[in-house]
This record gives structure tokens, sequence and C-alpha cells, in this order.
């Protein structure tokens, strides 16, 4: 394909969607909170149908700790480096949000990655005073960038951390943060010259669990953040006020030259829109999903969106509701005003979940991925330990899972795959939570094109 012949990643977005399809997925798998006194690791799943070890973990790569909580991860290099034909997408970014501890590993045999480097917190707090890595975005400059969630302490509002192309600590990012209050999710748009960051909390608030209280008491974030790509400062910020509780991941259009993209409202439990117009960022309400009464909750139960993501080609936009336990497909060729067009139901508080050839659902879905060609979508549902333990606690005794739905990028709708259920409740060193999922050929979350 004519992509061969540059740098990693694809030429635009339609050159991803009509790539092989994707034999191999890595995820996060993770003991931190379970009880299992065992090292986090990176697992990989075979995703061939052809396969003989099809729906199965294939290998284990554990990390050197104990506690880490591996969270969210990414790429060294992506399609904003497709140009540079001297880069490769090569080597995973996997931090550990709790520990602030970041491993580098070597992919360079797909289904047998290796660590190659450990990035020490101790290191990470002399040089830039920040702590709980969550995003990783590789950028078109060889360098990755990884949003903190708090300062050395654990404390609001951290900052953006850089490593350079050989994994070593290059500074930070932002020339200040005055106007963050918290930290969160980022993606850039460099034809526009921006950057938008969404808000979750310090971490010394989130890292026990969750409390009702430090939501009235001001301690979740609940606006977004524009910012001067070139200058790294921010030139807006948008209060989306008690509609907007804990705006969680960040998506621009995968076309570069569009301003519309979306973030998920967790406690809010709704999706915002953004474009701009007439020289500004303007934010709207598209979607609701209103709560839910609940036996034995005292309050409405929120659906708590919890990730969002959309197709390659800018049509669908996919969410998940980890307590209510439904996934939704929104048809959003108008941007401003998604439709419905599918849904499945795979775990959840209210019960409306069928079993999938046998297995019966724990938890709630959480964390996705899509395929290039939009035509799959894989679901896993731990979202993080503590919370976990909290409202979903049997995951801790009977392990995650990862699904994979059929989507129809025609008619729109959503069905599960009967003969892919991965079963993290039966791996070797006692039940795992599974995490954030990623592909070697890229996907719909971590390739961003200039």
């Amino acid at each position: 394909m004519s992509h061969a012949c540059c740098g990693p990643g694809y030429a635009s977005p339609e050159a991803a969607m009509k790539a092989d399809r994707e034999k191999v997925l890595y995820t996060i798998a993770l003991y931190t909170g379970t009880g299992v006194e065992a090292p986090d690791y990176l697992a990989t799943i075979d995703v061939d149908p052809t396969s003989p070890t099809y729906s199965q973990v294939i290998h284990r790569l554990p990390m050197p700790y104990i506690g880490d909580e591996l969270h969210h991860f990414g790429w060294n290099a992506c399609s904003s480096c497709h140009g540079d034909s001297s880069k490769s997408r090569r080597f995973l970014v996997i931090p550990g949000i709790r520990s602030s501890r970041i491993y580098i590993v070597d992919t360079a045999e797909a289904k047998a990655p290796k660590l190659h480097k450990v990035i020490e917190p101790e290191e990470i707090k002399t040089k830039t005073n920040l702590s709980a890595p969550h995003t990783v975005h590789c950028l078109a400059n060889s360098q990755v960038m990884i949003s903190m969630l708090g300062d050395g302490e654990g404390n609001a509002p951290g900052g953006f951390l850089l490593l350079d192309e050989n994994f070593d600590i290059a500074g930070r990012w932002e020339n200040k943060a005055e106007g963050m209050k918290y930290n969160y999710d980022f993606w850039y748009q460099p034809r526009h010259n921006v950057m938008v960051s969404s808000e979750w909390a310090a971490p010394n608030t989130f890292y026990p669990g969750f409390d009702l209280n430090d939501v009235a008491a001001g301690k979740y974030g609940q606006q977004l953040n524009f910012w001067n790509w070139e200058t790294h400062d921010i030139i807006q910020s948008v209060d989306l006020g008690e509609e907007g509780l804990i705006p969680l991941e960040v998506r621009f259009h995968h076309n570069p030259g569009s301003t519309h993209g979306y973030v998920g409202a967790a406690l809010s439990s709704n999706i915002w829109h953004w474009q701009k117009q007439k020289g500004e960022w303007q934010v709207s309400k598209v979607v609701d999903v209103p709560p839910v009464e609940v036996e034995g909750w005292s309050f409405p139960v929120p659906s708590l969106i919890s990730d969002i993501l959309l197709s390659l080609d800018d049509q669908y936009l996919y969410f998940a509701n980890w307590l209510h336990g439904d996934i939704r497909q929104y048809d959003i060729r108008n941007p401003s005003k998604p439709k419905l067009t599918g849904q499945v139901w795979c775990g959840g508080v209210l019960g409306k979940a069928a079993p999938v050839n046998g297995h019966q659902w724990v938890g709630g879905p959480q964390m996705l991925q899509l395929s290039l060609d939009g035509k799959r979508l894989y679901a896993t549902n731990s979202l993080f330990s503590s919370w976990d333990n909290q409202f979903y606690p049997d995951i801790a005794q009977k392990g995650s899972y990862l699904i994979q739905i059929y989507c129809d990028t025609q008619k729109g709708g959503l069905s599960i795959n009967p003969d892919f259920y991965v079963d993290f409740g039966q791996e070797p060193n006692g039940p795992a939570r599974a995490h954030e999922m990623r592909y070697p050929g890229g996907d719909a979350t971590s390739d961003i094109w200039i």
C-alpha cells in the first residue's frame, strides 16, 4: 500500500480505513486493587478469526513492580509522523497512573513485546514536579507528550510531560497552567493551532475512590481548556457548569481540517460538541442520558459515560455507559445533532444485559477501541481500581471481560459477537482487570493527522 514507503501510520484517515484487518490487540491487565500480589502486565490478544488461538491471551508481559495501576498508553510514533521515513511505530509508552512510573515496551516482535526502558517516578518528580500520568500522544516532532494529573505531591492541576525520541525527560510542554483547574485527556489539531484538554480531579481526590461530597466541594472538573498549540498557553476555558461534571475523553474529528469535536461528561452523563465559530470555540450539549432510579441506591443512578470515540470517517460516535451497562452508536454526519443508531447491553446495574455464550456479565462497559475500518468495536469493563471496588466489587473476584461488537456502518446498529469473549477471570495469577486497548497498526483513539 502507498503508506508503506513513508513513515509510520497512514497518509490519511481514508488510507487507514483501507488497511489490513487487525490481528493482534494489546490491553492493559491489572492486579492493582484485586488482592493479588503480582505486577500489572501487558496482555497480547489474538483477534485473527482464522487463528487457532482466536479470542485468547497469547502473551503476557509483566512489569517489574507491583501496584503501578497501568491505565492508558500510547505509541512513540503514529500518523502525525507519517512524512518521516526514519520513524516507526514500534514502542509503546505505558504509564502507571498510581505509581507515576513509565514503561517503554518494544513491540518489534508484535506477538511477544519486551520491556525496553523504565522511567522512575522520582526522576519525573525531580525534573518536572509532575505525577499521575494519563493520556499518551506522539507528536510530529518525534516527542511523546503525556498528560499528568497532579504535581509531585498529587495535587491539582498537573501539567504535560514531554519525552524525547530516546524516551528521556525533555521537560514540561505548557508555559503555565493558569486557568487549568485539573487535568485529564487531550487532543491536538495543528491546522487550527489548537489543543483541547479536559479535567478529572487531583490524584489525591480520586485515588481513594469516589465521594459525592467531593463533587459538592468543587474537587472535580467541569471545564474544557483550549490551548494555543504553538505558544503552549490557554487561550479559552469553557465552564460546562453542573451539566458538564467530570468531562473526560476528548475527541476531535479525525479530519485535520475540521474544528468539530466531542467530550463525554461522566458524572453529568452527557455529550458535548465543540467547533470554532467567528474566532471563538463554541461548546454545546448534544446528548443527554437521564439518570435511573435503582433499588438500593440512595440517588438516581447516572449512566456514567466513561469512554467515547469517533470512527475514522467521522460518521459515528460511540460511547460507554459504565453504570447503566450499555454501549451506544450515534450517527454524527450532522455533527451538532447526533442521532442514535445502535445500542447493546453488556453488564451494568440496570440488569438489562442477557448472557453472551454462557458468560454472565460482571461490571459494565468502560474502555472502547474501534477497528480501523469501523466494523468491530472492542470493550473492556474496568474503570479504576478503587472505583471498581466501590461500584463493581465482583470485578476483583471474577476478573474483566474483553468483548467484540459488530458495527453496521451502512444503516447503523450494534450486535455482540458471541464467539469472541476474553475472560480475564481465568488468568494464571488469578482474576485481572482489563482497561485500555491498542493495535500495532494504530487505532481510532491515538492516531492524529496534521
